[in-house]
């Protein structure tokens, strides 16, 4: 997998998913919102904690209900896939049975073993089920629902394109995830993006600070008006 300095990742993760996007507009301006963060039917089941996760891409593709007419992979090869890394990993998953989002596609057991592997995060377009034990497992997890069972439940394939919630996701790209969801990371992006955090959150605590005087009052807002 091509990765970029852990220092760069650890930056990423001193800022919220929000000053990420926007620190990715400063780098190379707007993007399709698809290409660039989650929609609003994602939802933050287990957090992170103070910081987000922050990782690297692993994708799959799951059939929870369903026999699919063809299986392409193994899914300890994607299991394999997690360990064999060596860098944070997000577990990204797509549900693609019809009809999707249905059953569930990852559950407890699932989640200490990835946990266990090294993945530090898990983005489901899909449902989860099992979350308390997900929740002790420590695997923090985004997804789109929430059930209690599946079907036979196959995985299709992995390290493929994928959407979740909206956003296209390839296999290494960078993922910063918190309560707002997920903002992607390119790669050939991530070290710009990374410093350019800095900047996004110096202009913000600026306005903040402006804002946020005593009786503030009309005068005022007339210069913040004149700054441009």
């Amino acid at each position: 997998m091509n990765s970029v300095d852990q220092s760069i990742l650890d930056t990423l993760a001193e800022y919220d998913s929000a000053t990420v996007q926007n620190a990715g507009i400063l780098v190379r301006g707007y993007v399709h919102e698809d290409d660039d963060y989650t929609d609003p039917s994602i939802r933050e089941y287990i957090s992170p904690g103070e910081k987000p996760a922050v990782g690297y891409a692993l994708t799959s593709t799951w059939a929870p209900l369903n026999e699919p007419a063809e299986i392409n992979t193994n899914r300890l090869d994607y299991f394999d896939s997690i360990a064999d890394a060596n860098v944070p990993v997000i577990v990204v998953q797509q549900d693609v049975d019809k009809p999707a989002r249905r059953g569930a596609i990852i559950g407890d057991g699932m989640a200490y073993q990835m946990r266990a592997l090294g993945a530090v995060g898990a983005l489901v377009d899909g449902n989860a089920r099992d979350v308390p034990g997900i929740r002790q497992a420590g695997l923090p997890l985004w997804a789109t629902g929430r059930v209690p069972g599946h079907g036979p439940f196959n995985m299709i394939d992995h390290g493929i394109p994928v959407t979740v919630a909206s956003l296209k996701i390839n296999p290494g790209d960078i993922l910063v995830c918190d309560g707002d969801g997920a903002t992607r990371v390119a790669l050939d992006e991530a070290a710009d993006v990374a410093r350019m955090c800095a900047e996004v959150r110096a202009r913000e605590g600026a306005l903040h600070k402006f804002f946020s005087v005593p009786d503030f009052h009309l005068d005022q807002w007339e210069e913040w008006k004149s700054q441009g």
